[in-house]
């Protein structure tokens, strides 16, 4: 599995609560740049429209070598799930607060685009402090266990 693009924000912006894998139906041009991970998804969300997932403000760069053939950078690109799989994310979407963000982008095995939905609820700024408060603690714990191995108290 080769890892195309992360959404480093999400686990910063989001409690992650569930993820689904889904396809893409992208154009030839844009399978290219995904080769050469010409992708951003920071600002990437994901809507229902007419019982079909579309993913909306994903930048993908047009293809270098690509002339007139070129695709338009942020088009809206349906993703690929099961209608029972649609419906029970537009069920969970509707309650107050969720939202659904991809997380990664990547090749499979067989080398089919994937991306990984995460159905997602926002964090407060207080959340966001605790979060950094914790990642500190244990960044400073772990250079305190390194410097003291070989010591015995």
């Amino acid at each position: 599995m080769k890892v195309v693009a992360t959404n480093k924000r999400a686990k910063h912006d989001y409690h992650v609560e569930e993820t689904y894998e889904a396809g893409i139906e992208l154009k030839g041009t844009e399978v290219k740049s995904l080769r050469e991970g010409m992708v951003d998804l920071k600002n990437a969300f994901c809507t229902i429209r007419d019982g079909e997932i579309y993913m909306l403000n994903c930048h993908i760069s047009p293809y270098k070598h690509g002339s007139f053939f070129n695709h338009d950078p942020e088009r809206p690109r349906r993703l690929l799930l099961h209608k029972h799989e649609i419906r029970r994310l537009q069920g969970k979407l509707t309650r107050q607060g969720y939202t659904l963000i991809p997380l990664r982008i990547y090749f499979n095995q067989r080398g089919y685009a994937k991306v990984e939905l995460g159905l997602a609820r926002g964090k407060s700024k207080v959340d966001k402090r605790e979060d950094t408060v914790k990642k500190e603690l244990e960044r400073k714990l772990r250079e305190y266990t390194k410097r003291n191995r070989g010591v015995d108290f």
